[in-house]
């Protein structure tokens, strides 16, 4: 089987085990019928049949079954070629890339009421933030010295990720045809706002940190652009995993829907004259 430590990996979720050896024992099964069977959310198993697309195809009804290579897996797993419990430890670089991207609180969402509270929290701190500290929001940026009212920068940070939300729906429908499931997609992109949320304390307590240092004020706002930037990166990841965690997608997919988005981001601030 052509390379085995690919399909290892790619097996070691039990839940695309199961998918293998449902479609392997039934034929056929539709969505609805999957998705039972799974005992998972709509963007999880979607994210899982994305995941195992070259093994998959559809029939008229849309209905899923393995195609020649789904069976030929199949038949390696019922044979037990490739044991039904994988013991593969995880590298030090997976089990980063799973906290850089918050994997474990984002796989939480499939009940996604449990972690909506927190979603909410993080929108209010990061809006609390922005006002205290006059930073004007724009997505993924932020503006000094906003003339706004605190209420108005409030408004305005959570209407921002409002937009995302409902960015990410219309272009995820757009472009991989999902659908369905908002409540857990809002959820994501509640936590997805984590890094641009602590940017305004970050913000405010750079001066302070470093008020020893004896530094110009040019150089501390080097440090907080540097600082700003870190947590762009990091925010622009977990949008890419809220995408696919709420509409499941493949991350490269789920990549593509927040780069598109920062893009827009920042042709719409060179538009309205942010960027002199």
């Amino acid at each position: 089987m052509e390379d085995v430590s690919r399909y290892y990996a790619l097996l070691k979720d039990p839940a695309r085990r199961k998918i293998i050896e449902i479609l392997g024992s039934q034929e056929k099964i539709g969505f609805k019928e999957l998705r039972e069977a799974l005992g998972l959310g709509v963007g999880t198993v979607y994210y899982h049949l994305d995941m195992l697309s070259e093994f998959l195809e559809q029939d008229k009804q849309r209905k899923y079954r393995l195609n020649a290579k789904g069976q030929m897996l199949y038949r390696f797993l019922k044979d037990g070629s490739i044991p039904a419990s994988l013991g593969i430890s995880e590298t030090l670089s997976h089990r980063a890339a799973k906290g850089l991207f918050l994997s474990p609180l984002f796989a939480q969402t499939i009940k996604p009421l449990r972690l909506l509270p927190v979603s909410l929290a993080i929108l209010l701190l990061g809006a609390y933030g922005a006002s205290i500290a006059r930073l004007e929001p724009a997505l993924f940026f932020y503006f000094e010295y906003s003339t706004r009212s605190p209420l108005s920068i409030m408004t305005l940070f959570v209407f921002n990720w409002i937009g995302l939300f409902l960015f990410i729906e219309a272009l995820a429908y757009a472009l991989f045809k999902r659908a369905g499931n908002e409540l857990q997609l809002f959820t994501c992109v509640g936590l997805a706002a984590l890094p641009l949320a602590i940017f305004p304390y970050i913000y405010m307590a750079v001066p302070v940190a470093l008020e020893g240092f004896n530094l110009y004020y040019i150089e501390i706002e080097m440090i907080r652009q540097v600082i700003l930037i870190i947590l762009q990166i990091w925010s622009l990841l977990l949008v890419s995993a809220a995408a696919c965690y709420g509409k499941g997608l493949r991350l490269d997919k789920g990549i593509i829907i927040s780069l598109i988005a920062i893009y827009l981001n920042i042709a719409a601030l060179f538009i309205l004259g942010r960027f002199t």
